[in-house]
């Protein structure tokens, strides 16, 4: 059955193609750190429900005293596909438009994960399964369309990759922060925090504290995913889903949407927002954030109305 452990090999193959590609190019002075950075953080994605937490722990430490040194990669060119972008024209949105189209298509078509009667797919995994086989859809056209060298999809892989660094690493490393920081019990501590400060005791108290909860706690941590264990253990699940009757279905995606809001307004989401600014060459290291941060506040302020709105059986609180 596909499922969580597939998925993660499934991703596996980003860093492990780029490792190997590292390893193979003689004229990079730092190849093996390279390549045992991408190799270590493969791994981890692959083989991670199968390895003791200890030995995960160290291969995390391994790569971090990696990053440290200085990966310092060797440039490698963008590779030119045979057939020219203005002679596709609209055709080049057709990968770009498959990935949503097919997920979308996935989760409804296959809802509990049957197909032809057998059970193939968790159920609990739809979306993430339907979404692999979206990129895998997106890949295969943009081969067709584009035609490119047959080594171009690793080379590309390698010199995008290359250009995010260790970036590309964060949204993982601070999701497994933000689930130490729920054990721990940082949850509550916010909670006992805010219904000090503000009297939740309406549905639309408790939904503006946690959507905008999500949002700042996103902004500080630079992540939605390390924000969620924390913001819903504290407030989202004993509030507003318990203590209300909000749905948790709208609760938790209208809460990460809002989490997602906090990420367009914040340096601390380097990957997002700070690495595409070094990469476009940008004179205003943040440009990206100020051309966001209009749009987060509207999206979080129209997160909040449809939560309070919709999310609680289905009546206006």
């Amino acid at each position: 059955m596909i499922g969580l452990d597939a998925l993660g090999i499934a991703a596996a193959l980003l860093p492990g193609t780029v490792a190997v590609h590292h390893a193979l190019d003689a004229r990079e002075p730092t190849r093996w750190r390279n390549a045992g950075f991408w190799g270590l953080f493969a791994a981890l994605l692959g083989a991670g429900p199968w390895l003791p937490d200890v030995v995960s722990g160290v291969l995390v430490l391994i790569m971090v005293g990696l990053a440290t040194c200085g990966l310092r990669p060797t440039p490698v060119r963008a590779v030119e596909a045979p057939v020219p972008s203005a002679r596709l024209g609209g055709w080049l949105f057709l990968p770009a438009l498959a990935l949503p189209v097919v997920t979308l298509a996935g989760t409804l078509l296959v809802p509990d994960g049957r197909i032809g009667g057998v059970a193939l797919i968790d159920s609990k995994q739809i979306s993430l399964v339907a979404l692999a086989a979206g990129a895998l859809v997106a890949l295969l056209l943009a081969i067709r369309l584009t035609r490119p060298p047959v080594a171009a999809p690793a080379t590309e892989t390698r010199r995008l990759s290359d250009a995010v660094g260790w970036a590309m690493v964060l949204p993982q490393m601070l999701a497994a922060l933000g689930g130490v920081f729920a054990a721990a019990g940082v949850g509550k501590v916010v909670a006992d925090g805010v219904t000090s400060v503000v009297a939740l005791d309406t549905p639309v108290a408790a939904t503006i504290a946690y959507c905008v909860g999500m949002a700042l706690f996103t902004m500080v941590m630079g992540n939605a995913f390390a924000a969620f264990p924390i913001m819903t253990a504290g407030i989202g699940l004993p509030i507003v889903i318990h203590r209300f009757g909000g749905d948790p279905a709208a609760v938790a995606a209208l809460g990460m949407l809002s989490g997602f809001c906090g990420t367009l307004m914040t340096p601390m989401a380097a990957n997002f927002n700070i690495v595409p600014a070094a990469i476009l060459e940008l004179r205003d290291r943040f440009g990206v954030i100020r051309v966001q941060w209009p749009t987060a506040l509207l999206l979080l302020a129209f997160n909040i109305a449809v939560l309070a709105a919709c999310g609680f059986s289905g009546r206006i609180p």
